[in-house]
């Protein structure tokens, strides 16, 4: 996969140097610099030496990554593999432009003309701006070694887009049998710089049945949202202690037949990280994604029933961050940067065994 093009540059493959040999580790990692550097796919070996695909991703990613009616602004980057969202992650709400596919939206006290690439599929539900502009903008990269790979991304105001300069550093590293992404975004404009970084993986369920897959989350609170169609914040935050929303015990709580598509907040952290737990015991394996960013405000978490993964998005902000429903006072995780300061979104994913149901021939 190395040599193929997507979005103008080739994938590149990372190759771990140094993966453990007594548990499950990543040892190779697809990352696509010409689709804001998201990952393709990451490849775990488990002790018995079998490998297994921890992502979803469909055989024609390549084609339905090249440009088509349903890739506008990039979407098809947030369906399937891992899209890095940036300079906001989730939905922004604003006012539809009458002659593009565009609305306009108020962002830190100023009115931006975002794409209008997202929104609900019901007759006459409302469209929005969705996950960010560089999902399907090309990165300039390095490799300066088989296991890591980095870019720099000049962004500018995102093409008359977004307030104050930003740029934006990456890094994906596999270590110690572990996935690494770091994102740095830094204001070299002049006005202050509302940031909101995220990632957006579709962790795949080896053992093929979602039902009796568990989530471990430790958080105080959801958004409210509208309807599962439209997705959109009523701006209350509901406590989510006893309800089927309630995954914080120390084994967390299966997923069974409940549809999430959640924004949880109020996160209670671990040794100083968010953390978050997909555990397959039908396929004998887990994984943990933490973050020690500070900024990480919330988690995204989107489950259909129907499928055989889970989507754990790790981000500063709530949804529609600047939206009218918040309360005066509410923060929506948007991180404010002055001119020269910075800000870095940081993520690492482990795998480890849960139960012995995963064998050797599969």
């Amino acid at each position: 996969m190395d040599a193929a093009q997507i979005g103008g540059a080739p994938a590149v493959t990372l190759r771990a140097q140094d993966p453990p040999l007594d548990r499950p580790a990543f040892t190779e990692a697809v990352v696509l610099p010409g689709r804001g550097m998201m990952l393709l796919q990451a490849r775990l070996r488990l002790p018995s030496g079998r490998t297994l695909d921890a992502l979803f991703t469909p055989p024609d990613a390549a084609d339905q990554l090249a440009g088509g009616p349903e890739d506008f602004a990039g979407n098809r980057s947030f369906a399937f593999g891992g899209a890095i969202l940036a300079p906001y992650a989730n939905r922004i709400r604003g006012r539809a432009a009458p002659s593009a596919r565009e609305i306009e939206a108020e962002v830190a006290g100023e009115t931006v003309r975002l794409p209008r690439n997202w929104g609900g599929k019901a007759p006459g539900a409302e469209q929005y701006a969705m996950h960010g502009l560089i999902l399907d903008t090309a990165v300039p990269y390095e490799q300066p070694a088989p296991d890591t790979l980095r870019g720099r991304l000049e962004a500018g105001d995102f093409g008359g887009r977004w307030p104050s300069r930003t740029e934006l550093a990456f890094q994906w590293r596999l270590a110690g049998g572990g996935l690494e992404l770091s994102v740095t975004a830094r204001n070299v404009g002049d006005a202050p710089l509302p940031i909101g970084l995220g990632w957006h993986p579709y962790f795949s369920l080896a053992g093929g049945d979602r039902r009796q897959a568990r989530l471990r989350l430790a958080a105080d609170r959801r958004v409210e949202v509208n309807d599962y169609d439209e997705v959109l914040p009523t701006g209350r935050l509901l406590e989510v202690a006893g309800s089927a929303y309630d995954f914080g015990g120390p084994s967390g709580a299966p997923l069974g037949d409940l549809y999430l598509d959640d924004c949880f907040t109020g996160l209670r952290r671990e040794d100083g990280r968010t953390v978050v737990e997909v555990l397959d015991p039908a396929g004998g394996l887990g994984l943990r994604i933490a973050s020690p960013s500070p900024d990480v405000r919330a988690v995204q978490v989107y489950a259909p029933p129907d499928k055989d993964f889970v989507v754990v998005e790790p981000q500063f902000n709530l949804a529609d961050p600047y939206g009218a429903v918040w309360p005066p006072g509410t923060d929506t995780g948007m991180a404010l940067t002055p001119p020269g300061g910075s800000v870095s979104y940081d993520v690492r994913v482990d795998a480890f065994a849960v139960g012995t149901r995963i064998s050797p021939d599969g």
